[in-house]
């Protein structure tokens, strides 16, 4: 299960996966598609974070959820 893990061990766990996706499928011109997979993962990181409690998670005041998860370590492709 994913609702137990603490944030920043979830987002190492999805760069490394990242990673090894970037590394694999990196030839020719992949830029479109590295830029889908990153706002796919940005949706999906964001909406569990938003469903993961009754009382749903917030960034920092004054910050979107997209800075935030790059705050907290998530890289782009």
């Amino acid at each position: 299960k994913q609702c137990f893990k603490p944030v920043t061990q979830m987002i190492a766990e999805i760069n490394r996966w990242q990673t090894g996706w970037t590394n694999y499928f990196g030839y020719g011109y992949p830029r479109v598609a590295f830029r889908a997979l990153h706002s796919y993962i940005v949706e999906k990181l964001t909406n569990h974070l938003r469903r993961r409690s009754q009382r749903a998670y917030r960034p920092p005041e004054g910050e979107t959820f997209y800075a935030h998860v790059h705050a907290l370590g998530l890289r782009r492709p």
